[in-house]
């Protein structure tokens, strides 16, 4: 995950991964995002919206269910992705004028405007080939982040919320790949607190 950061660096992909990696969110949920949905220090957020391709164009829809409107804690690295992306934008606008779309959107495609959510597959894909990336989808930085909080001792109920899944048996199944570790951790606890002196 360090490596895709640092390789999308300085691209428009930069702020899309960091938000992936940082928060599990879905593409569309990334792409939908409004700086009105952060909160002041840009330590939360809230879902309440995702963009999606349909043959009319780009529409925002309401997330794909009630959990899906969920308020995600941020962690502090993303402040500095943020804070960029402010400064970036603040540029952009300026030069653009009455050109400028005011649409309020987080990420955008240069003028204020969103971005496609299949073009930013599109380009991702192309960005890992000519970096010699391992192919992986966009998606899969969502499925990182699971994993990641899994590993390190996160309750699978805090994954769930983060992730916006209809119930914990989602993440459970879609993760059971990961408890195995969790099984040996938790075997591993329980021989630190009763030692071979204890019994």
């Amino acid at each position: 995950m360090v490596r895709l950061l640092q390789e999308t660096a300085g691209t428009i992909y930069e702020l899309p991964c960091a938000f992936a990696v940082a928060t599990g969110m879905r593409r569309g949920e990334i792409l939908g995002l409004r700086w009105s949905d952060l909160l002041a220090d840009r330590s939360r957020l809230q879902v309440v919206r995702t963009l999606v391709p349909t043959a009319q164009g780009l529409v925002f829809e309401q997330p794909k269910t009630p959990r899906s409107r969920r308020s995600i804690v941020l962690p502090d690295f993303l402040r500095g992705y943020l804070e960029r992306q402010a400064g970036s934008q603040a540029e952009r606008r300026a030069r653009a004028g009455d050109a400028w779309q005011e649409t309020d959107l987080i990420v955008d495609c240069g003028d204020g405007g969103p971005v496609n959510p299949d073009s930013l597959s599109a380009g991702w894909g192309r960005l890992l080939r000519r970096r010699g990336l391992p192919r992986i989808r966009f998606h899969d930085l969502r499925h990182a982040h699971a994993t990641l909080l899994l590993v390190q001792g996160v309750h699978p109920k805090i994954v769930s919320e983060r992730l916006g899944h209809a119930s914990i048996g989602i993440t459970l199944d879609t993760y059971s790949h990961v408890l195995p570790s969790l099984q040996s951790q938790a075997a591993e606890a329980f021989d630190a607190l009763f030692s071979t002196e204890t019994v």
